[in-house]
């Protein structure tokens, strides 16, 4: 699973948007299909173990029939040929469900087109990590030039290590239960090597105050992982009514501290926008577990589609007409008061449709006074109650 990258400036996208392998067709199940493979018994860890050596060495994509010869679990007397073959398939999936990033190529032989496998060294192991100090540099000690120990270094200043903690922190905030998790773990991962402590503390910032279940973060984040459609009850704002919507889940992103998953709606036969926050009952398509379900269209792109719309225009709501008064002269100011629609009279001021006044307020604060609303009241209410939640964390 691929992540973009977080911005804690802008907006922030979440691709979990990934090429879905495609395997044999297997028999259809009513059990719900596993998120991650559980803790392997000794024979499947041995054969992961023995499939992983055989790709690590080879330079070039090769076909199951090769990887055979240096896995014994997959020539084994007395299987047939299929059931080797799903086996293999089947512990493909689980490392690549751990994030082992095996590619699948199409490669040519005299008896036509095959399927190949390859593992680049590069993607696989971690480069070794190094801190930089008034003295040099601290690197580990290497005893070979083999697997791992040919790996790249990465050496971190002291200014990048409390980068890499501050953005943790921020991550933890974020208010995705998941990505909580292993951004702790990875801390403590990097703890072993680095000199900080994975426990950094914690940055004051406005958080979300509404957070979205972690089982719906682990159930849309498969759903969209596998390309599976996903169904859910979701509560709209324009009608106050809550409806059951089929999708089929492009990524998820977020934006204005929300959280969203954009996809096509299957009732609207268009794309659309859904906050976490207003969903319930989410459940991905059972059957056909190895299948997609559908297709991400190929001029899609999520960090794209989240860069391309402000927070405030998100949402089912109707829009609301505000005006906004722009006082301050720099570089950021004058760039904000280019958006939105001009003031027939009013050079300083400028018009936007607003479907969210709270991440309408948050946006105007960040001008810390050089942007203040001037209608509706209710934006001007949001915009003070806001600046005076602030303060109170400074006092």
């Amino acid at each position: 699973m691929q992540l973009e990258e977080i911005s804690a400036t802008g907006p922030v996208s979440y691709n979990l948007s990934m090429p879905t392998p495609k395997p044999k067709p297997k028999k259809k199940s009513k059990k719900a299909p596993a998120r991650r493979p559980a803790v392997p018994s000794g024979a499947k860890l041995q054969r992961w173990v023995d499939l992983l050596a055989a790709l690590l060495v080879r330079h070039f994509p090769v076909a199951f029939e090769e990887l055979a010869r240096n896995v014994p679990a997959y020539a084994a007397p007395g299987r047939s040929r299929a059931t080797l073959e799903r086996m293999f398939e089947r512990d493909k999936d689980e490392l690549r469900a751990f994030g082992v990033p095996i590619e699948s190529k199409s490669i040519e032989r005299d008896s036509g087109p095959m399927i190949a496998y390859l593992l680049k060294k590069g993607n696989f192991y971690l480069p070794f990590l190094c801190a930089a100090h008034d003295g040099g540099r601290g690197a580990p000690r290497r005893n070979d030039q083999h697997g791992y120990r040919a790996s790249a270094e990465l050496t971190f200043e002291p200014e990048e290590l409390k980068a890499v903690a501050e953005a943790a922190a921020r991550v933890r905030a974020l208010g995705d239960p998941t990505l909580a998790g292993d951004a702790e773990s990875a801390m403590r991962k990097l703890a072993m090597d680095l000199p900080f402590d994975g426990a950094a503390a914690e940055i004051t910032q406005l958080v979300p105050t509404e957070r979205p279940d972690a089982a719906l973060f682990a159930t849309l984040g498969d759903a969209v992982s596998r390309r599976k459609v996903v169904k859910f009850s979701y509560h709209a704002m324009s009608t106050d009514k809550t409806e059951r919507r089929a999708i089929d889940p492009y990524g998820l992103f977020f934006l204005g501290s929300q959280w969203y998953l954009v996809g096509r709606d299957h009732d609207r036969d268009a794309l659309r926008n859904f906050r976490l926050t207003r969903m319930s009952g989410a459940e991905s398509n059972p059957r056909e577990e190895h299948t997609a379900d559908f297709a991400v269209p190929t001029d899609f792109a999520l960090r794209d589609h989240a860069k391309s719309r402000q927070a405030w225009e998100l949402g089912d709501a109707d829009a609301a007409s505000v005006l906004v008064q722009f006082d301050g002269k720099s570089g950021a100011v004058v760039a904000a008061s280019k958006l939105g629609a001009p003031v027939t009279g009013k050079a300083s001021q400028r018009r936007f449709a607003v479907r969210r006044l709270d991440n309408f307020a948050r946006w105007l604060l960040s001008f810390a006074g050089e942007a203040k609303p001037v209608a509706p009241p209710q934006l001007d209410a949001e915009w003070r109650k806001l600046a005076e939640r602030t303060l109170a964390i400074y006092e």
